[in-house]
C-alpha cells in the first residue's frame, strides 16, 4: 500500500445523518501538509485499499484549488464524491475540470449557502448539494415548522420552506431545525448534529441509555454470544457503560474487587445477574432517535482512540483508552460536572487524569481524537506536533477507524 503519502496530508472529518438518524456518510476534508507535495494520485490509491465495499460513503472536499483540480481528474467514480465550493466555480480552470469530471461519471457535490443559487451551467454536473442556511433562511424553516404543527390545513406552507428536499444541511444548530429538514423536508441528510440542543431539550428529566442497544444486548446473552461481542454491544452505548460501572461497583452488590473495566464487570457479575440487571434498565430507557448521533459519534472517538495506539500494545490499554474515549463527554449526558460524575464509578488511574486534569499518558490520545472532529486542519496538525504524533500514523488510524463505520 502506497501509505508514505499519508504523511504529507492533514485530515478531519463530519459525519452526516439520515432521517432515521443513522449515519448516511463521512465528508473528509484535506490538504497538504506545510511544505509537503501532496501526490494526490498516490493519495486516491491508498484511500481505495483502505475503504473496503462496506465503508460508509465518503465526501472528499479541500480548501486547496489545486488539490481541488487534481482530485477531479483523478478520483474513480466508484470511489468516493468530490465536494466543490460554489465561489471556485468561477475559476475557468475548475469549471472545466467539473464537467469533465461528470462526463466520466464521477460524482460531485455542490457546496454553498443557501441564498447561492447554483448556476445553470453546472446544474447537470451536481447530483446534489451540501449547503449552509443563512439565519434568515433558518428563521423562515423554522417558522414554516412551527405552523405545520399548528394546523395541517394551511396550502402551501410545506412548498415555501428553504429546505429543499434531497439536499444535505450543514450546520444545522437546532433540534427543531433538524427534525424539520430530515422529517418534514425529506432533505437527504445533515452534516454534524445538534448536540447541544438535543442534549439541552432532555433538561427536564436525564438522558437514559437507548431501548434498543438494552434489547441488543439481552438478546446477545440469550443466545450465548461472545464475550467479545457482549463487551462491544455495552461499548455501544456510553451512557448504559456508565450505568453498568457505577452498578457493578455499588455497596449493595457487595463485589469483592473493584470493577474499573467493562469486560471485567461482565465476568464478574455473570450474564445471568447482567441479563437481570439489563431487563431493570428497559423501564427507564429512551427510544428517542435524535440521541443516536450523539452516541455513535462518542463511540466513534472512543475508537479512534483505540486504534491510535501502537500496534502490538496489550488489548487490556486498548480497552482503557477506549473506555477514556467513551466516557470523555459522560458529564454533557448526565448533566452535571465530570468530578462528580466520575466520582460514582472507579477508573484506571490514567483515564481519570485524561478526564479529571487534562494530562496523563491518555490526554495526547483525547485531545488528538477531538482535533480531527472538525474540517479545521490546523488543529489536527497543531496537536499532531504537540503530542509527537507522526502524522502519518494518525491518518492511517483515522481512515481505518472511519472505513469499519456502519
Amino acid at each position: 500500500m502506497a501509505a508514505g503519502v499519508l504523511h504529507d496530508v492533514s485530515l478531519g472529518y463530519q459525519l452526516l445523518w439520515n432521517a432515521q438518524r443513522q449515519l448516511a456518510g463521512v465528508e473528509l476534508t484535506l490538504a497538504a501538509r506545510p511544505g509537503c507535495t501532496l501526490n494526490a494520485g498516490h493519495l486516491l490509491t491508498t484511500l481505495s485499499e483502505l475503504w473496503g465495499p462496506q465503508a460508509p460513503t465518503f465526501y472528499l472536499r479541500s480548501p486547496s484549488p489545486q488539490l481541488l483540480v487534481n482530485l477531479l481528474d483523478l478520483t474513480p467514480p466508484a470511489l468516493t464524491q468530490i465536494e466543490v465550493q460554489a465561489d471556485l466555480l468561477n475559476d475557468p480552470a475548475i469549471a472545466q475540470r467539473v464537467q469533465r469530471a461528470q462526463q466520466r461519471g464521477l460524482q460531485l457535490v455542490w457546496r454553498g449557502e443557501s441564498e447561492q443559487p447554483l448556476m445553470p451551467a453546472f446544474a447537470a454536473s451536481f447530483g446534489h448539494g451540501v449547503v449552509n442556511l443563512s439565519t434568515d433562511d433558518a428563521l423562515m424553516a423554522l417558522r414554516v415548522s412551527r405552523q405545520l404543527h399548528a394546523s395541517s390545513k394551511q396550502p402551501g406552507l410545506h412548498a415555501a420552506s428553504p429546505v429543499r428536499a434531497g439536499q444535505i444541511y450543514d450546520g444545522v444548530a437546532s433540534r427543531a431545525l433538524a427534525e424539520h429538514c430530515l422529517d418534514e423536508q425529506a432533505a437527504a441528510a445533515l452534516l454534524g448534529w445538534p448536540v447541544d440542543d438535543v442534549l439541552y431539550s432532555h433538561r427536564q428529566a436525564r438522558v437514559q441509555p437507548s431501548q434498543l442497544t438494552i434489547r441488543r444486548l439481552i438478546k446477545a446473552i440469550e443466545v450465548e454470544a461472545s464475550m467479545d461481542d457482549l463487551e462491544r454491544l455495552l461499548g455501544d452505548e456510553p451512557l448504559l457503560a456508565y450505568h453498568f460501572l457505577r452498578y457493578t461497583n455499588s455497596a449493595g452488590l457487595g463485589l469483592r474487587h473493584e470493577i474499573d473495566a467493562l469486560r471485567q464487570g461482565l465476568l464478574v457479575l455473570g450474564l445471568s445477574r447482567t441479563r437481570t440487571w439489563l431487563l431493570e434498565q428497559l423501564a427507564h430507557a429512551t427510544q428517542d432517535l435524535n440521541l443516536q448521533p450523539v452516541r455513535q459519534s462518542m463511540v466513534l472517538r472512543a475508537s479512534l482512540m483505540a486504534e491510535l495506539l501502537d500496534a502490538g500494545e496489550s488489548e487490556a490499554l486498548k480497552r482503557e483508552l477506549y473506555l477514556c474515549g467513551l466516557l470523555s463527554q459522560i458529564d454533557v449526558l448526565l448533566g452535571e460536572p465530570m468530578t462528580s460524575a466520575l466520582r460514582a464509578i472507579h477508573l484506571p488511574s490514567r483515564v481519570k487524569e485524561a478526564l479529571l486534569s487534562q494530562s496523563g499518558p491518555y490526554w495526547p490520545y483525547l485531545d488528538l481524537a477531538m482535533g480531527v472532529e472538525a474540517p479545521f486542519l490546523e488543529t489536527t496538525r497543531e496537536r499532531c506536533s504537540h503530542h509527537g504524533f507522526d502524522p502519518e500514523d494518525v491518518n492511517l488510524a483515522l481512515l481505518r477507524t472511519l472505513a469499519a463505520l456502519k
